[in-house]
């Protein structure tokens, strides 16, 4: 998170009750997709918004003898994280609030955190700060323009993932507040980090753990077409 929340943000992620957790299947997606492009030799992967460390703890089998390094602004959540990791810090999302030297970083895992910050352009500014050239980024983040999404805005109905109060839900499905402030397409995301110095090597989809049982096989054949899909993957390299 960024260091400058408003304090009613602070008080609202340092709630116990609020989500830090990605889907597992979201992690493991994105977890083979790093395994995949790291070297053998032991590299340094960061989990920015590491949350509860969950998503490290479903990764870390995958990535073998890579170092994982989980980072977060809030307490609770790094507290939370310090059960499942052997690396936690804080740090935050402002100009040199990452405690990380330049180009230190090989990776960095950026899961379900942008659309929850105030200034993702610093945000995206300060991860490519401490990533080497050519490091890989791997971010996660709500697809505005899912399949559902797309049904529900033709009925006048508010998409799911968007979020109107930080008090209650309002106008959409669901019933759990998770303080989403920014949302994506998959061409507004891929034009973002293109625009903040990233190219974007593949842009795929995840399914959405909060679909309801009937409909996600519908929701799991989305995902090949990344444009309606719940969840947008990408892997990108620092230019």
């Amino acid at each position: 998170m960024t260091g400058t929340l408003p304090a009613g943000l602070r008080e609202f992620y340092e709630n116990p009750a609020v989500p830090v957790a990605s889907g597992d299947e979201r992690s493991r997606r994105q977890a083979v997709m790093l395994a995949r492009v790291l070297p053998a030799e032991p590299c340094v992967v960061v989990d920015v918004g590491c949350g509860d460390g969950s998503a490290a703890a479903t990764a870390g089998p995958l990535l073998g003898d890579h170092r994982i390094v989980g980072i977060d602004w809030s307490q609770d959540a790094l507290r939370r994280a310090a059960t499942r990791m052997n690396d936690v810090v804080r740090g935050e999302l402002t100009s040199g609030g990452l405690p990380l030297g330049d180009a230190t970083a090989d990776a960095v895992l950026f899961s379900e955190v942008i659309e929850h910050l105030v200034d993702p352009d610093s945000a995206l500014d300060e991860l490519r700060r401490i990533l080497k050239p050519g490091g890989h980024l791997m971010l996660s983040t709500p697809n505005l323009a899912a399949w559902y999404n797309r049904v529900l805005l033709a009925l006048g109905v508010q998409p799911v993932f968007s979020e109107v109060s930080l008090r209650g839900i309002h106008g959409r499905p669901g019933s759990q507040v998770v303080g989403h402030l920014r949302l994506f397409t998959a061409r507004a995301l891929r034009e973002f980090l293109t625009a903040a110095g990233f190219e974007v090597v593949t842009l795929t989809g995840a399914p959405f753990h909060g679909v309801p049982r009937p409909l996600r096989p519908v929701d799991r054949a989305a995902c090949a077409a990344p444009s309606l899909a719940s969840i947008l993957l990408v892997h990108a390299r620092r230019v």
